[in-house]
């Protein structure tokens, strides 16, 4: 067999996935017509799917939506769209890349599209796993001591007793955590 050079494959998986970014497209701006609406499944760990811990936590490797009735703030770009749900009366963002789709479905016209995804690697899902940033809490604030400031307020502190405010924090370089 003959090497395929141009890659028809991947040609048409873009298109199809085309098909789908028009539909949800015109839907963002007109909403559902008549009795459609869509299944979407989509792998969680994909790279750029970012949905809260407690769903990727429910759903490790992929989940379905349905777009139909309760759905909001549906933006589509040409890489992806964000869509609102609601999962168990919660309300949830969902930002999905089209790379993760895997399936699109109307079942009002029995209409069908599968995708080619691989899954990623448990490496791959770690490294890209990014939580809802609407759920996620903030980290307070942490003061940073001048030159000279720690050492005294350790020894302040040691000296009343509080062990806790007596330790100092370690720096580490991020380089430490990067694949070479």
């Amino acid at each position: 067999m003959a090497d395929d050079h141009i890659r028809y494959d991947i040609l048409a998986q873009e298109a199809l996935r085309g098909v789908m970014r028009k539909v949800l497209g015109e839907v963002a701006r007109t909403g559902l017509p008549g009795n459609h609406h869509f299944f979407i499944t989509f792998l969680t760990g994909a790279p750029g799917v970012r949905v809260s811990s407690r769903l990727r936590e429910r759903y490790p490797e992929q989940m379905t939506i349905v777009v139909q009735f309760q759905y909001w703030d549906l933006k589509v770009t040409d890489t992806g769209f964000e869509i609102g749900l609601s999962f168990s009366d919660v309300p949830e963002k969902l930002e999905i890349p089209f790379s993760a789709v895997r399936g699109f479905y109307d079942p009002s016209v029995n209409f069908e599209l599968e995708f080619d995804v691989q899954a990623p690697t448990e490496e791959e899902a770690a490294l890209t796993a990014v939580p809802s940033p609407q759920l996620v809490e903030a980290p307070a604030p942490v003061a940073v001591p001048k030159k000279g400031d720690a050492s005294k307020k350790e020894a302040a502190a040691a000296k009343d007793g509080d062990k806790d405010a007596a330790k100092s924090a370690d720096v580490v370089s991020l380089d430490a955590f990067r694949k070479k």
